[in-house]
C-alpha cells in the first residue's frame, strides 16, 4: 500500500489503482525524488502537474509537502477515479482545494492549457509503451508551460533511453533506483 511520505497529511494511506495496469511509484523511489526536489527548493508554494498522475501519489506528495496547486492528468476511467478519492483524501486533510483531478489525455489536456498557464515542478510518468517519440511530443507541448527555475521530472524504465528533449529544455539530472529511472530536466 502506498503512502503520503511528509508534509502535513503524511503516513497517510492511498488507495491504488486496481490492476497491473499502472506501476506505483515505490515509497523508496519517492522519497528520494522528493529529499532532491526539497534540495533544489522547488515545492514549497509551487504549481505542480502531474501528467500519466495513475494514482496521484506524486502530484499528492507535493501537496502534502506545501505545493500551491496541483493538477493531476490521468486519461484511465478507474485511474482517474483513484485520483479524485486521492486528491479528495488530501484536500481534506489540508482543509482547502489544492488537489484537482483532469480525466483527460495528457496532449489534449496541454493543448487546451492557455498560453498564460505555467508550472513550477511536473512530473511524467508515462505508460512504459508509450514509445519515445510520443513522449519527446509531450515534452515539446510542456515545455511553454514552464516557468522560470522549473523542474521536470520524468520517470521511466531503467531500461528506456533518456527522453528526447526539446530544444526549450535541458536535462540536467539523472538517477537510477533498481527498475526505475529519474530524468530531471530545466527550462533551457
Amino acid at each position: 500500500m502506498s503512502r503520503i511520505i511528509a508534509g502535513a497529511a503524511g503516513g497517510n494511506p492511498l488507495t491504488s489503482v486496481p490492476g497491473t495496469a499502472t506501476r506505483p511509484t515505490t515509497d523508496r523511489v519517492k522519497e528520494a525524488l522528493f529529499s532532491r526536489l526539497e534540495s533544489l527548493a522547488v515545492i514549497d508554494d509551487a504549481r505542480v502537474l502531474d501528467l500519466y498522475a495513475g494514482s496521484g501519489s506524486l502530484g499528492i506528495e507535493g501537496a502534502s509537502r506545501g505545493a500551491r496547486s496541483v493538477e493531476l492528468v490521468e486519461f484511465d476511467a478507474r485511474a482517474s477515479d483513484v485520483c479524485q478519492r486521492n486528491a479528495d483524501m488530501v484536500n481534506q486533510v489540508l482543509g482547502r482545494k489544492t488537489v484537482s483531478v483532469h480525466r483527460s489525455k495528457v496532449e489534449s489536456f496541454l493543448e487546451r492549457a492557455g498560453g498564460d498557464v505555467l508550472w513550477d515542478l511536473v512530473f511524467l510518468d508515462p505508460p512504459y509503451p508509450l514509445d519515445e517519440a510520443a513522449l519527446s511530443a509531450v515534452l515539446g507541448k510542456l515545455a511553454p508551460h514552464l516557468d522560470e527555475g522549473a523542474v521536470v521530472v520524468v520517470e521511466r524504465s531503467s531500461r528506456s533511453a533518456e527522453p528526447g528533449w526539446p530544444a526549450a529544455m535541458e536535462c540536467f539530472s539523472d538517477k537510477k533506483y533498481g527498475e526505475t529511472k529519474l530524468w530531471f530536466a530545466e527550462p533551457a
